[in-house]
């Protein structure tokens, strides 16, 4: 055991993560020139197109080190923020995790976020400075600043090159000689931790643990403690490029487990795996559950379609723990998901995993937090708002309380006061403002995290053209004047369009959403109005005119009458057919209603 090193590699987005993944897996001739590709561990074609890790990714490597045989297991973890969960689970499967700081940029939201998670687990933090072959790179500015953040010496860091493959040898040598091995004892009772599954369509769902005590055999008895459910180890063995079947894996490893579950249900991830012969007495604590930031309702555009969409949640929840999902219904969708997310990209993925891997094509509706109603006749008894549709109407209502964030950005000093312009534009408070050097200020906002869901990370980089990194962390409720702003399409209230909006913003909205959706809805053979109301009172109007045929031009000269006649006729058609026709929304109007401002 005292071979074994277990490390995960941390940092901001786009900072070289995956690139450097790859001079390891190389140096360590894990892979053969033949299988080597840019982002290899990116198994997923969205994480190639996008060039952003989703899901994290653990292999094993071997290396010898002054003539002793190293097991190296490596966990090469996202960078975005919508993914920290990943990260989360993944540092409590380590015991070291290099930080990766790209030259260039410097230190960013992300990096010292993820910096705090490791800290948090007492794990060894090896400083990498990457990237330091860019002509744009500060090497000695930045070692500075890493310098100041972690409380290290100058000689610890590691410059590096994921690119040339510069600094690598020696990335090896630190991990064998600072990160500790793993402590565990292979005589006690079995305890292992699962912190990632995958759903394979032939084997049933792959378990993916870090035993920490105790031994697991192929053809064990064993038991997963959350859920109570007992499985034989058909399968055990460590991951490679591809798996690799072996007798046992002892303590302080990383390894898969194949038992031939099929229900999505039966695997929590956070979970303790046993003996279920000699179970040990504790579980493996300091697993937190998932928080999900932003709620939006997904539907299938056929209702039939509802079963085999339920199955592929449960299938994608499996290989992405941070999705949470509940039945609902909905007047104008019929049957779908209540679904929560981290984030914006992480709802944009999902919707995108859906389409791609289960052939599933979805509607999703606008997507917001959730609220705490109080009413008039219980004011202390607050009841959790997740849809715009069961606010209270506003003669019940007594007040509504929303999530506020604390929201860390960290730009260049130009682009201050563009920043703050943004911030207070979505009812942010500035509380601090530190220049952590001449160049780059950090700048902290209370605001309300409803105003962050829809465009707030776009049009923050477009501020700062790209310079400003984001970082946020929820700081509980706060009361609000907050109104539901409904969207009715020929008099039909359209459900999946409403959304809580703060009082002041209300007319701008329901103007700008109006006028959207009349570019977006095609036109029918009936004029369709569209209304925004807040309760009763009609805010905004917009209407769709119809489309109709020329019916006068076969009358030539005659009495006005005779085409007086026609139109009557027509209009008379118009009338008749605006009663009974029913207008279809495109999906391309549900995502449109989130970018208002372009």
């Amino acid at each position: 055991m005292k071979n074994i090193r277990n490390f995960c590699i941390i940092a901001h987005i786009d900072h070289g993560k995956s690139t450097l993944a790859d001079r390891l897996l190389s140096a360590t001739q894990t892979v053969s020139a033949r299988e080597e590709k840019a982002q290899l561990l990116d198994n997923m074609d969205l994480e190639r197109e996008r060039g952003i890790t989703i899901k994290s990714h653990a292999i094993q490597m071997e290396y010898t080190y002054k003539g002793e045989k190293y097991i190296l297991n490596l966990i090469d973890t996202p960078g975005h923020v919508d993914f920290s969960y990943e990260v989360s689970r993944s540092i409590a499967a380590c015991e070291g995790a290099l930080l990766i700081v790209d030259a260039a940029q410097s230190i960013q939201a992300q990096t010292i976020s993820n910096l705090y998670l490791a800290l948090e687990n007492d794990l060894e933090i090896i400083p990498v400075l990457n990237k330091i072959d860019l002509p744009s790179a500060n090497p000695e500015e930045v070692s500075d600043d890493i310098v100041d953040l972690l409380g290290c010496k100058h000689d610890e860091i590691i410059p590096a090159s994921g690119k040339t493959g510069l600094g690598v040898e020696q990335i090896l040598a630190a991990i064998i000689e600072r990160i500790p091995p793993p402590k565990g004892a292979e005589d006690e009772p079995l305890q292992a931790l699962i912190f990632d599954s995958h759903y394979n369509p032939f084997r049933g769902i792959e378990v993916i643990f870090r035993v920490n005590n105790g031994v697991i055999k192929k053809g064990q008895k064993i038991k997963f403690m959350a859920t109570g459910k007992e499985y034989f180890a058909d399968e055990v063995g460590t991951l490679k490029l591809n798996q690799v079947p072996k007798q046992q894996i002892g303590a302080g490893d990383v390894g898969y487990l194949i038992s031939g579950i099929k229900e999505a249900k039966e695997v929590k991830v956070g979970d303790t795996i046993t003996d279920a012969l000699n179970p040990t007495q504790e579980m493996i604590t300091g697993f937190e559950d998932v928080k999900p930031m932003v709620f939006a309702g997904i539907y299938p555009v056929e209702t039939e379609d509802y079963e085999d969409l339920r199955a592929s949640m449960e299938k994608l929840q499996l290989n992405d723990a941070s999705l949470v999902f509940q039945a609902e219904s909905s007047a104008a969708l019929g049957f779908g998901f209540r679904c929560g997310f981290l984030g914006m990209l992480h709802m944009e993925i999902i919707q995108e995993r859906l389409e791609r891997e289960f052939n599933q094509t979805v509607i999703t509706t606008v997507p917001n937090v959730s609220y705490y109603a109080y009413t008039k006749k219980d004011p202390d008894a607050a009841f959790i708002v997740n849809n715009p549709s069961d606010l209270p109407e506003p003669s019940r209502l007594d007040r509504v309380e929303e999530p506020y964030i604390k929201a860390t950005v960290i730009t260049k000093s130009d682009f201050v006061g563009q920043v703050m312009s943004l911030c207070i534009e979505k009812r942010g408070q500035i509380t601090n403002q530190t220049y952590l050097t001449p160049e780059r200020v950090e700048l902290n906002f209370d605001m309300p995290l409803a105003e962050i869901v829809f465009d707030f990370y776009d049009r923050l980089k477009t501020v700062s053209k790209g310079y400003a990194s984001f970082d946020y962390h929820p700081i509980g409720m706060r009361q609000s004047r907050l109104v539901r702003l409904d969207v009715l399409l020929n008099g039909q209230n359209v459900d999946a369009l409403s959304a809580l909006i703060h009082e002041d913003n209300a007319y701008n909205i329901g103007k700008k959403m109006c006028e959207k959706l009349r570019e977006l809805i095609p036109r029918q053979q009936f004029d369709i109005p569209i209304q925004a109301a807040i309760g009763a009172k009609i805010i905004a109007r917009e209407t769709i005119k119809a489309l109709r045929k020329d019916v006068t031009a076969k009358c030539y000269g005659g009495d006005i009458s005779r085409k007086r006649k026609l139109l009557e006729k027509q209009k008379a058609g118009k009338k008749r057919m605006r009663q009974v026709g029913n207008v279809e929304i495109p999906q391309s109007a549900f995502m449109a209603v989130l970018k208002l401002n372009d």
